[in-house]
């Protein structure tokens, strides 16, 4: 199974150095024999991005760190921080400019099916027992480290706001990406450490799902604000939002309960799963599009989508399962690919403003994300040290919070240079869990005391608490 990846990779590695070296008469010749059409082209980059995340998502799980961060980290490898800059000319030839706008719709269907995932990973938790513990730390792990971005945002706005040039989008936007969570990196992470079952493993997951739902509601004015609307035309926005947000979350979910349970919905056979599959991908992609009409952004309606889909349904859910195991695993990449493309770390000027900035907001993110949602814990009845688990696991940021900053660099909320700031503490900070969590050790977990269970397959089983893999 690995030699399947790494020959193929292995030849494209081949062809675009011998490419990138065309001067001499046998780089030359080899160039022309690779010569390949607009068409051979792309699936080249197919195979060159999916096998490159492979990779880093193997390399990042034998290091112990999850799998997301190896492929980030390739992503920004195939653009401008590492080939690009040592071979600018295998990066042209790998990736023509005429075949970019191709990757890029193929990584848009794939974030849009993760939201969807997400949605689904949101619905499937029940808050039996914990309400008020989860409303009080989901509370403090989005607003402690939000008004903190915020306030620190106030005296970078004149060095690092985008090319919209609004102040007041750019520091609630750096507030934003102070306080998410990464929700499926999370759930990763307490699978990998058998962390499920545990306390705060749940707890984590409860207030992650709340504070990233709150996070994607301010982004949602955000960019309602940037793209010039008057304050009528938001509030209109926002009422079109409401309004679909409770069809989405009343009928219609209702309406897709009843139909999970009728006959209809129990048809086993595999031509029944692929037509349901196919009017799921396309329910998604319409809903995407109808909250693009209403102002909200694309991945908002995913959300929903998500958040609609009934659960307790063997069929729903397998049918669910398999369209976001392929989102994550063939279509991501390119969203990681482009991504890339839009950031260069290699050209980040270490001045005394980037200086000042990253150790600022490296410092803010850790300490208000792990000690807020801890203290609050302390304050709720839990013994300081599983409160210290609970503030680590929250503050693992990873492809959500990639996802957000794209979409504020792309609206001009923020500048390249605070782009890869906010990268850099993305990664460190995501980086930082697993190593925190095994310094304090299983002395900081506490098993589940209710019934709170995921109804979705790799969030929480049903059954004994396992034991965790939490070691010094």
């Amino acid at each position: 199974m690995i030699a399947m990846v790494v020959l193929p990779l292995a030849v494209i590695v081949w062809a675009a150095v011998a490419v990138a070296t065309s001067k001499s008469s046998a780089g030359a010749a080899v160039h022309e024999a690779v010569r390949l059409d607009k068409g051979g082209h792309f699936f080249l980059a197919v195979a060159a991005i999916l096998s490159a995340v492979f990779g880093g998502g193997w390399l990042a799980d034998r290091l112990g760190q999850p799998r997301v961060i190896g492929e980030i980290c390739a992503g920004l490898a195939m653009g401008p921080t590492v080939l690009g800059r040592f071979a600018p000319d295998a990066k042209d030839w790998l990736f023509p400019a005429d075949n970019l706008p191709m990757l890029d719709g193929l990584a848009q269907i794939g974030l849009v099916f993760f939201m969807f995932g997400v949605g689904r990973e949101l619905t499937g938790m029940s808050l039996r027992g914990i309400g008020p513990q989860v409303l009080m730390v989901s509370q403090a792990s989005l607003l402690i480290p939000f008004a903190a971005g915020t306030a620190a945002a106030v005296p970078l706005v004149q060095d690092f706001t985008g090319r919209a040039g609004h102040p007041a989008a750019f520091v609630l936007f750096v507030g934003c990406a102070l306080s998410v969570t990464a929700l499926p990196v999370l759930a990763r992470i307490l699978t990998d450490l058998r962390l499920t079952r545990t306390h705060q493993g749940q707890l984590s997951l409860f207030a992650s799902a709340l504070g990233d739902g709150v996070v994607w509601l301010v982004l949602t004015a955000i960019l309602a604000v940037v793209h010039g609307s008057s304050p009528t035309g938001v509030l209109w926005n926002g009422l079109f939002a409401a309004a679909l947000t409770i069809v989405f979350l009343g009928p219609l979910r209702r309406g897709l309960a009843r139909w999970a349970r009728s006959r209809q919905a129990a048809d086993e056979s595999a031509e029944g799963d692929a037509t349901l599959m196919l009017l799921l991908a396309g329910g998604i992609a319409a809903t995407a599009t109808l909250t693009t009409v209403v102002g909200v952004h694309q991945l908002i309606g995913a959300l929903l989508a998500g958040l609609a889909w009934p659960t307790g349904n063997a069929r729903t859910a397998r049918v669910a399962d398999r369209l976001s195991s392929t989102s994550k695993t063939v279509l991501l990449p390119f969203f990681f690919f482009g991504f890339g493309l839009t950031i260069d770390l290699g050209s980040l000027r270490f001045d005394r403003s980037s200086v000042l900035a990253i150790a600022t907001l490296l410092v803010l993110a850790v300490v208000t994300k792990v000690c807020g949602p801890a203290l609050s814990a302390v304050l709720t009845g839990m013994r300081p040290r599983p409160a210290l688990t609970l503030g680590v696991l929250l503050n693992a940021r990873g492809l959500t919070e990639l996802v957000i900053l794209q979409i504020g660099y792309q609206a001009g909320v923020i500048d390249q240079r605070l782009l890869s700031i906010l990268t850099i503490i993305a990664l460190v900070t995501t980086i930082l869990t697993r190593p925190l969590l095994r310094l304090i050790g299983p002395e900081g977990v506490e098993p589940a005391s209710s019934p709170c269970e995921s109804e979705q397959d790799g969030v929480a089983a049903k059954g004994a608490p396992e034991r965790s893999s939490l070691s010094h």
